[in-house]
């Protein structure tokens, strides 16, 4: 699929690179949080898979300095999830009440390759099998395998009309995805209301617990103002009841996954469609951060479509997931985009702990690659046509034309060396981060 190769002539010059790549991608976020930033380099430091997770920033680097023979005219400019890999996959309720198993996480969304999330997915799939000590045969059987179920659910739904009907759900699945699903149906509002929030006299509160604080009454009058701009955000017929909305109580949290180190973001508990206390509803609303796709794609007229980061990531979701989140919206607080969305008690990720063997692996890729198809051809009711205006399965099937296989072979070959790749970038951004070559970063002592 492309010259790898390239993008390492030496492990001098390679660790150069990432130190350069890093730098200009975190240097924000180093400067306002650095310990956080160095929380978040220690766990990518912890194997390669981890490091991948933590490095979109550089995946996209390399993306941008190779050829894509599928990238065409129209399918180098379609949406995509931006930051596709292996664990983000899972459950939703989604707005029709319909509970089903798809792709997750849309903080990198944005417009670009329909390959960049192949390959980025793929490459994944290859460390993946690496950790589970998989030849590089099965690799390439199951680069092959996602290949194969995305490109005939591509046609699928360049072929058949009511796209956006397609679901994978309870009653069609089964195996792995189907025990996601009924491990997410076994969850319940009461249970999530009871894990961050207790009873203060009549009404709920949230509980005092490490990582969450109490706002001043200044920050907290921001956030209430930014909320009441989110509120004007979410689509017309998507709106609860009148009684819904209320804000009960606000705290301040920090974001402590790979992906989140040092964004500030904030939990909201608001009344839900009815004044029992069972149906509080807790919403996040985080800072969003630049697409990592975006540093790539030199685009002014689609840089110009999105009033921040916060409304890029709402309208790239809308975009990529089929009857989306009815409480996702967007505002801007403290001059940042922010992200305002519900957190679901019937969210279940994919666990790959006990998925080991290829006979348990493939016919779970040959549901995620028609998850992966689904989110780039099927969008919301609600989501803006206007930047992608064309069908984007009737491109991809254009671009693709009769040669399924000989994509499909590419697709393998890029997951096999660019997992490669990584593996050795893992060993060169650990060298450098635990020698101090990144800038910024707090010492040990700091």
């Amino acid at each position: 699929m492309t010259n790898v190769e390239s993008l390492c002539p030496s492990p001098q010059e390679r660790q150069q690179r990432i130190v350069s790549v890093f730098d200009d991608a975190f240097c924000d976020l180093i400067k306002g949080d650095p310990r956080a930033m160095r929380r978040k380099f220690r766990k990518m430091a912890a194997d390669p898979f981890a490091f991948y997770r933590g490095s979109t920033c550089l995946f996209y680097a390399d993306m941008g300095a190779l050829e894509d023979r599928w990238a065409d005219e129209r399918t180098s400019r379609v949406w995509i999830q931006g930051d596709l890999h292996a664990e983000n996959y899972g459950t939703y309720m989604n707005s029709a009440g319909v509970l089903v198993f798809d792709v997750n996480d849309f903080d990198e969304a944005y417009v670009g390759h329909f390959t960049w999330d192949l390959r980025r997915m793929a490459a994944s799939l290859a460390l993946l099998a690496f950790s589970k000590a998989l030849s590089d045969q099965t690799v390439q059987r199951m680069a092959t395998a996602y290949a194969r179920s995305y490109l005939a659910q591509v046609r699928h739904f360049h072929e058949h009309e009511g796209d956006e009907d397609f679901e994978l759900g309870l009653n069609s699945t089964d195996g792995t995805v189907l025990e996601v699903l009924e491990q997410a149906r076994h969850g319940t509002r009461i249970a999530l209301l009871q894990q961050s929030t207790a009873l203060a006299g009549t009404e709920r509160r949230f509980r005092e617990m490490p990582g969450v604080r109490r706002l001043d009454s200044d920050e907290e009058e921001r956030v209430r103002a930014a909320y009441d701009q989110y509120l004007q955000t979410i689509p017309e017929d998507k709106r609860q009841e009148s009684v819904s909305y209320t804000v009960k109580d606000v705290v301040g949290k920090s974001g402590m996954g790979i992906g989140s180190a040092g964004l500030p973001m904030y939990s909201l508990l608001v009344e839900g469609r009815t004044q029992a206390l069972e149906n509080d509803i807790v919403l996040s609303m985080k800072q969003a951060g630049t697409a990592a796709p975006s540093r790539v794609v030199d685009d002014e007229k689609l840089r110009d479509a999105f009033e921040h980061s916060g409304h890029r990531t709402v309208l790239s979701q809308r975009a990529l997931q089929a009857h989306a989140d009815p409480w996702l919206g967007w505002c801007e607080l403290d001059g940042r985009g922010q992200v305002v969305k519900e957190i679901s008690p019937y969210e279940a990720d994919l666990d790959w702990d006990g998925v080991s063997e290829p006979d348990e692996i493939l016919p779970l890729l040959d549901y995620l690659g028609q998850a992966t198809a689904k989110v780039h051809c099927v969008a919301d009711a609600d989501s803006d046509h206007t930047i992608v205006p064309f069908q984007t399965e009737e491109a991809i099937i254009a671009a693709v034309g009769d040669q399924d296989e000989a994509f499909a072979t590419d697709l393998a070959e890029f997951a096999a060396v660019y997992g490669a790749l990584t593996r050795d970038d893992h060993r060169l951004f650990v060298d450098a981060f635990r020698n101090g070559m990144i800038p910024g970063v707090p010492g040990e002592e700091g």
